[in-house]
């Protein structure tokens, strides 16, 4: 199975905004979310995404040449700890159950080295058991977990 995470550049804006919407709609059952007039979700701010030298990367994922999610990091600093963070994850339905989020995940982890922290709604519990089990297996069990504010965070270091 051919696997690319691709950094995205001006071309897949187009690309990236459409996943976006199919990724909003699986959220919105947490977090009751509805379309606007336009039939259409708000867009999300994706535009620091695409600018050079922000601590933020996009990637769309490719699969045999076809798109089938996204994922986007950021580096954070939080009390003088500079982090990277999973900012949204997403597989299309279709090719969810097939290994893809996992090994997406473990390259993304490797590009980004340093300390990590990725966290999910309370809300999403299919959210929580994959990232437990992808980090668990990635860190052979070395990383940490805790419930802050409704959420599950996992932090490691790579």
């Amino acid at each position: 199975m051919d696997i690319e995470p691709v950094q995205v550049n001006q071309r897949h804006r187009e690309v990236l905004n459409n996943l976006m919407q199919f990724y909003i709609y699986d959220f919105s059952e947490f977090l009751n979310l509805d379309v606007e007039e336009n039939g259409k979700y708000s867009p999300y701010p994706l535009d620091d995404y695409f600018k050079e030298g922000i601590d933020q990367a996009a990637y769309v994922i490719k699969r045999e040449e076809k798109y089938v999610g996204f994922v986007l990091v950021r580096l954070t600093e939080d009390l003088g700890l500079r982090q990277y963070s999973i900012a949204e994850f997403f597989v299309l339905k279709k090719y969810r159950r097939e290994g893809i989020g996992k090994s997406v995940a473990a390259d993304i982890f490797n590009r980004h080295q340093g300390p990590w922290e990725v966290h999910q709604i309370e809300s999403n519990p299919g959210a929580r058991e994959f990232w437990k089990r992808v980090i668990n297996e990635y860190t052979k069990g070395q990383f940490e977990e805790r419930i802050e504010n409704r959420k599950t965070i996992q932090t490691f270091t790579r």
